[in-house]
């Protein structure tokens, strides 16, 4: 009896194992059939996402064509007190497709080439050879001058579009060629000939100075700040990266911009830029964040340039002294803006010449890229960045009252508050570390620098102003006793 209990007790434990076998065999199979089902589904998922983006992306070209027709101007700037909007700019493609007619099959040959290297041979001792992208706009052409003038070989670049008046940008172009520099009638996303200038001339810096600048329009052609400011930035750091040799130099031009909301004063370059108050500013900070990456992983020396304000002869004529002093000769009205709090709206006004000093003393401190086209690099290379500003800002009004002076008639304005649209209230620069880095030390006054643009306002744009002409010298009468009164002291 014992014997057989435990012989139904083994039975029924065996029983028991052999359905916790097969129960368990059962959930391995539904484990592995739905792995298959899982595995199948994913990759019919992930070939449904593939083919989906395909047709999204076609559907987006067919439709928006304009987000790759939109053209971005090449002329250098930073942001306006008050900017004009261009009244129609008629776009050219330049985010360049393989399928797309490049700059560089029409520039080609013997003679061209020769031409490229004259332009880009320095004619001194220990001249640089630089490529200046945006070379007809506004800070290009004074750079480009500035380098030939001091020895360097330069060869420019600018697609001249309309974003402003084509016409001053070919007049910049023509003063240039007077001088010995070629500038090209191409674009930075066109990869094919920058490739090409790089074979023919061996530069060592790059300026790349082309963007497409203005706070206000940004709000009207967004696409056109990514095409430029983004895609373009790109298209000259992978040039210079991959297929240069040796790697150059690159100083480019940021803005002061990237400072948006910040209200900690002056700006300084330790101060944080997170929070842009404009698209145009987005697309520059964006730069700075490239030019980071480009530095860490390809070796690239790369200096940016936070520019405040510039002014000057042959400046933009969306920037708002330029328009002002058009309204004020044409009679018509001007919009000043006041901050929320009642109080003007004021800029760190920065004279050319002064920006000048400080690209070229950027060139000449901006050390050696340490990369080569096999994607080696020999060591970390510099990366720098820096204001340039004149540190002193001004009230917009006062630069009204200044221009009303030397152009003899009064302004009709117009005060409205500022509105919502990516301008701020006040910038200042602090420019130590350009000081101590290059020597940088901005010297002209506001009063000073705008004289010398009337001056030459007057003269391209053919006014007869005589009433002008007298105010400017008797602006410039008391500003002759305050230097002879300041030599007198002196020398006591």
């Amino acid at each position: 009896m014992p014997s057989s209990g435990i012989t139904a007790v083994d039975a029924a434990a065996k029983g028991m194992k052999l359905e916790r076998y097969a129960s368990g065999g059962a959930l391995l199979l539904r484990r592995a059939t739905s792995a298959k089902l899982v595995s199948a589904s994913s990759h019919l998922l992930f070939r449904a996402t593939v083919l989906a983006t395909l047709a999204l992306v076609f559907l987006f070209t067919l439709h928006y064509p304009s987000l790759l027709s939109r053209s971005f101007r090449l002329s250098a700037g930073g942001d306006a007190a008050g900017g004009a909007h261009p009244s129609s700019a008629s776009h050219r493609s330049l985010l360049m497709s393989s399928s797309s007619a490049s700059a560089a099959a029409s520039y080609g040959g013997a003679v061209w080439e020769k031409e490229m290297r004259r332009s880009a041979r320095p004619s001194r001792d220990g001249g640089i050879s630089v490529l200046v992208t945006g070379a007809a706009g506004f800070v290009g052409t004074h750079c480009s001058l500035a380098l030939k003038a001091r020895g360097d070989g330069v060869v420019g670049l600018d697609n001249f579009n309309s974003y402003y008046d084509p016409s001053l940008k070919r007049a910049r172009q023509a003063l240039l060629a007077s001088r010995g520099v070629v500038v090209l009638d191409a674009d930075i996303n066109d990869g094919l000939l920058l490739e090409k200038l790089f074979d023919v001339a061996a530069f060592t810096h790059v300026l790349h100075l082309a963007a497409q600048a203005g706070v206000r329009y940004a709000m009207e052609a967004p696409q056109t700040y990514v095409a430029s400011n983004v895609a373009g930035l790109v298209s000259v750091f992978e040039v210079a990266a991959k297929h240069a040799d040796p790697q150059p130099a690159i100083v480019w031009a940021s803005s002061s911009s990237v400072y948006g909301l910040n209200t900690d004063a002056p700006f300084s370059e330790d101060h944080r830029t997170d929070r842009p108050a404009s698209l145009y500013a987005a697309t520059k900070k964006a730069g700075e964040a490239i030019a980071h990456t480009y530095n860490h992983i390809y070796g690239l020396s790369i200096t940016g340039l936070r520019f405040f304000t510039v002014y000057g002869p042959w400046g933009r004529p969306d920037m708002a002294y330029f328009f002002f002093a058009r309204s004020i000769v044409a009679g018509e009205p001007i919009t000043l803006f006041r901050a929320a709090d009642g109080s003007d709206a004021r800029r760190d006004f920065t004279y050319i010449d002064d920006v000048v000093k400080g690209c070229l003393g950027a060139l000449d401190t901006a050390g050696k890229s340490t990369g080569s086209k096999s994607g080696k690099k020999s060591g970390p290379a510099p990366l720098r960045v820096y204001n340039l500003g004149n540190t002193s800002p001004v009230p917009v009004t006062r630069m009204v009252a200044i221009l009303e002076k030397l152009l003899g008639k009064k302004a009709n304005k117009r005060i409205v508050t500022m509105p919502s649209n990516g301008d701020v209230p006040f910038t200042h620069a602090n420019v130590s570390h350009a000081a101590h880095d290059f020597g940088y030390r901005p010297t002209t006054s506001l009063e000073a620098g705008l004289r010398h643009f009337v001056d030459w306002f007057v003269e391209y744009y053919k006014l007869d102003t005589k009433i002008a002409k007298d105010a400017r010298s008797a602006a410039a009468k008391p500003a002759k006793k305050k230097k002879a009164a300041a030599a007198m002291s002196a020398s006591a």
